[in-house]
């Protein structure tokens, strides 16, 4: 099973639907760990000491501070970064897909970009 951490702006409605259809899901928010407000380098560092996938709306700056922790060879699990202008309920479906068909560590180094 795949761990996933949502970004602090990420959409709520989101979240408590992905645990809605799947009460096992393993989430967390930025503001739950204690992170609120803190840069995306450090959010970054978090979720790869985690082991976690981020997941952001912010295509404008998280994409290149997670190539560049791959660029050092940092760990960097995974980004999947959602649209927002997608339909919630086909962004819970694909994010429930990709926890379905992928393994652990599958992930590691990607960025994939959601509605899939």
């Amino acid at each position: 099973m795949l761990k996933l951490l949502a970004d602090e702006n990420f959409d709520n409605t989101i979240v408590r639907g992905l645990v809605r259809r799947r009460p096992s899901i393993d989430i967390v928010r930025v503001q739950d760990v204690g992170l609120s407000g803190e840069d995306d380098p450090i959010i970054l560092a978090w979720a790869a000491e985690e082991g976690r996938i981020l997941l952001t709306h912010d295509v404008a700056t998280i994409t290149g501070f997670a190539y560049e922790r791959v660029k050092q060879g940092l760990s960097m699990p995974g980004v999947l970064e959602v649209s927002t202008h997608s339909q919630i309920g086909r962004v819970i479906e694909d994010i429930l897909l990709i926890e379905d068909c992928s393994l652990e560590g599958e992930l590691e180094g990607q960025i994939q970009y959601l509605p899939l």
